[in-house]
């Protein structure tokens, strides 16, 4: 566990919201994703907190310590920004950084794109930035637009976790071996070490479960421990997937609560690293090209090769160091 870890526990956006700190200065906060905890930035808190910087690592809405709503509405961008935005307030420094990986680098994007006086630059990991679409024509939801890609063959994993209930069964049955499928299925140890034959991209055939597509190794990557491992477990056998699986099925109504920005962009300084093997949340070249045409002021955009999915754990000294770098960039 890291030393001189500080806990917190505010009132903020209607619940009550954990966060963790160390060192002092400039704030950066952290947004994990699924099914994850502010332990993901365990690296990344020391070593920003050791360049000068005041390390926020957030348990987002429904993990860990924070509170889990049970309305499905509860979960959606607004309300995840939201989040950001009160902590970002109660630390009282003004305008800070935010950075996201996975699920978090949406709430990451848009807490920069909808509130640039609070978020002084934004840094993001394995989701590319994607700008607001506007609301979607009457009969037309992204669920059914990742539906018709798949075909009728193919299941989707954001779309497996769309029926309430039936992912909380698929992932809750053996959360241990889940969280380290999990874990290491979409890692690029997976790939390297031939456990799978191409990076997976969220595809599988219709009619099987989410953890069937999950591959656990006989030992675990040199950046996963048991005592990491077992962290997380008891993170969620306490909380369950719930409240994560919930940002999902808030998707359809992301395009018409981001439509007022429609047309707009960051203008902040903004950072991006992805891993060369990670397809399952759109990391892909043609994303990427969008979204150096898209931002005002992209600072740093890294592929690392053989990296997967959970990237600042797989290669936590290359990350750190080049939010490092990029951070001091602002001062």
């Amino acid at each position: 566990m890291i030393s001189d870890l500080e806990e917190h526990v505010i009132e903020g956006n209607g619940i009550q919201i954990h966060y963790v700190t160390k060192g002092e200065g400039p704030a950066v906060v952290m947004c994990h994703g699924f099914p994850e905890s502010w332990y993901s930035w365990r690296h990344q808190i020391e070593a920003l907190a050791d360049a000068g910087y005041q390390a926020v690592g957030m348990s987002m809405r429904g993990y860990g310590k924070t509170s889990a709503p049970q309305a499905i509405d509860a979960y959606d961008i607004n309300h995840l920004v939201g989040d950001v935005v009160a902590v970002a307030n109660h630390l009282g420094q003004g305008p800070v950084v935010v950075a996201g990986h996975d699920w978090g680098a949406p709430v990451a994007w848009f807490a920069a794109l909808m509130r640039p006086d609070l978020f002084r630059a934004v840094a993001c990991l394995s989701v590319p930035y994607t700008g607001p679409i506007g609301a979607l024509p009457e009969g037309i939801d992204l669920n059914g637009l990742m539906a018709q890609a798949a075909g009728p063959d193919r299941d989707y994993y954001r779309l497996f976790f769309q029926e309430p209930g039936k992912a909380e069964t698929d992932l809750e049955a053996d959360i241990y071996k889940t969280m380290r499928g999990f874990l290491y299925a979409i890692s690029g140890d997976a790939l390297r070490n031939g456990d799978i034959s191409e990076p997976f991209d969220g595809h599988f055939p219709a009619g099987e479960a989410m953890t069937d597509q999950l591959v656990s190794p006989d030992e675990l990557p040199p950046w996963l421990t048991e005592e990491d491992l077992h962290f997380y477990v008891e993170e969620i056998t306490r909380t369950g997937f719930r409240g994560g699986l919930n940002w999902y099925r808030n998707i359809n109504r992301l395009p018409a609560i981001t439509a007022p920005f429609l047309g707009s962009t960051i203008e902040q300084p903004s950072f991006y690293m992805g891993g060369s093997t990670d397809l399952i949340a759109g990391n892909t070249p043609e994303a990427i090209s969008a979204m150096q045409q898209a931002l005002g002021d992209l600072r740093h955009c890294e592929i690392i090769e053989g990296a997967g999915h959970w990237l600042q754990q797989e290669c936590a000294s290359e990350v750190s160091s080049a939010m490092v770098t990029f951070l001091e960039g602002l001062d």
